[in-house]
């Protein structure tokens, strides 16, 4: 393991098992940290400090992260004493009466939750620019940028040294796409490797997952431990892994095929920096002791996006018109912003019929997908295709929606890699192998075989050990730690 890890939650929570610091001075740092860089992120809301004060002195569960601060996603986790916005002006406030099942599990490692991270409205887009925040969040190591979405507010306050891990929520990229843009390693699961309810069954179709953004591969494969199984009447599981995420870091994979794309997966041409850093990270991995070679996976990736986009502006629809039967009103001016509204109004358009093609589009390319791993181990690529994007460029005012993600200069050919393994539902990594000449991180994406998740993270925990990053840091943190 590398010796950078020393910021990471683990270390911290060592510090808490050997009385080398307390629950309450890690939360008091942790609002030191919010209040002096915050404002120049808009990354974390809804605070509770209170809360959290009064979950240390109850007493923390004894879990591997007893007593280490941590941040929940603004969309989802639900939890009793954590009111969310979920990104929205239309669900500003809302308070729930029960706690999900992810958050009682992440609650259980013994982590002081205060607070929520920002989230793009609805969880759409690589960005994180909800009106509900009063702005856009911004990326530590350059705040003209984004820090990514849909956990764009996790991987903001993570990079910058807030709190040392976060929850986050993928459905199209949104733990990779913040990860790569700020720096961090982030790990998509296999579907069903975490539990969804008990509001809903799956998210998007069972596209959308939990995940959690981190300095160290180790501090993401404990929590993903932590959480991992399914819970009371989930529609359907993950297999079973052959050993824990934290025993497979622990040893080397063997000798795995890399499939390398330095392009698109249609084979268009990637930013010069991008391809930089997957040909970077492919010499690595061959002077490792791994069998490289290049290639293209073969499946219907335009077809698949389209349908994505389609089960994507369902579920906005969905959402929009069940809080708006709850709150016994019509949309009003302000409720949400233009692509929610441009969302709702494609999937007017769309029959129930096109739904179910889409969804069974999504399956058939899972089929295409897992065909491409007979042939390999792990698909290798850049995480996006650019380095993080300027603020404003992926703007939620816009309602053309379809266009927003599937056409010219859109979202698809910013993000071309993430969503097509959250719709084949195998696992995927983002590990932050590169920096550009101007500072900013450029994330390499790894995918591996359905349910495949042990070899995958061994991988990457190797790629830690070999390229350590942990030490980089962003000038605004290197600044307040002056």
């Amino acid at each position: 393991m590398s010796s950078q890890t020393h910021l990471d939650a683990t270390y911290f929570a060592q510090q808490v098992a050997t009385g080398a610091a307390s629950p309450d001075e890690l939360l008091d740092e942790a609002l030191a940290r919010v209040a002096a860089l915050n404002p120049k992120l808009n990354a974390v809301v809804n605070l509770q400090e209170d809360t959290a004060r009064k979950a240390i002195k109850a007493g923390l569960p004894n879990g591997p992260f007893r007593g280490v601060p941590f941040l929940i996603k603004d969309l989802g986790a639900e939890a009793k004493d954590f009111p969310a916005h979920n990104g929205s002006n239309l669900l500003r406030d809302t308070r729930y009466a029960y706690d999900s099942a992810i958050y009682e599990r992440i609650r259980a490692t013994g982590v002081v939750t205060f607070g929520r991270t920002t989230s793009p409205e609805g969880g759409v887009g690589p960005v994180t620019e909800a009106s509900v925040y009063g702005g856009p969040t911004r990326n530590p190591w350059d705040v003209s940028r984004t820090s990514g979405g849909s956990s764009g507010g996790s991987g903001a306050a993570v990079a910058a040294g807030i709190v040392s891990m976060a929850h986050g929520s993928d459905g199209g990229g949104s733990v990779r796409i913040p990860a790569s843009s700020c720096g961090l390693f982030g790990f998509k699961a296999t579907r069903a490797r975490f539990p969804d309810g008990p509001a809903s069954g799956e998210g998007w179709a069972g596209m959308a997952c939990d995940g959690f953004l981190s300095h160290s591969v180790r501090d993401n494969a404990t929590m993903m431990d932590a959480c991992a199984g399914s819970d009371l009447g989930a529609p359907y599981v993950a297999p079973a892994m052959e050993t824990s995420f934290s025993d497979a870091i622990k040893h080397p994979p063997r000798p795995l095929r890399v499939k390398v794309c330095d392009t698109t997966f249609t084979g268009a041409p990637i930013d010069p920096a991008c391809k930089e850093a997957v040909d970077k990270t492919a010499k690595l991995l061959e002077s490792l002791g791994h069998d490289v070679t290049p290639g293209l996976p073969q499946a219907d990736h335009d077809g698949m996006m389209h349908a994505w986009t389609k089960i994507v502006a369902c579920g906005t629809a969905l959402w929009i018109e069940n809080t708006l039967k709850a709150k016994g009103r019509d949309l009003q001016q302000g409720d949400v912003q233009g692509i929610a509204r441009g969302a709702r109004a494609f999937a007017r358009e769309i029959s129930g019929a096109q739904y179910l093609a889409a969804v069974n589009k999504i399956h058939a390319y899972g089929r295409e997908m897992a065909a491409v791993f007979t042939g390999c181990d792990i698909v290798l690529s850049a995480t996006l295709a650019e380095p993080p994007a300027e603020v404003g460029r992926f703007h939620h005012e816009r309602e053309d929606f379809e266009n927003y993600r599937v056409g010219p200069g859109g979202v698809f050919e910013y993000s071309p890699f993430c969503a097509a393994f959250n719709a084949s539902g195998q696992p995927a990594a983002t590990v932050p192998m590169h920096w550009t000449d101007d500072g900013l991180p450029v994330g390499i994406h790894l995918a591996a075989a359905f349910g495949e998740d042990a070899t995958l993270i061994a991988l990457c925990a190797q790629l830690e050990q070999a390229a350590p990053w942990a030490g980089r840091k962003p000038d605004m943190l290197t600044a307040y730690l002056a």
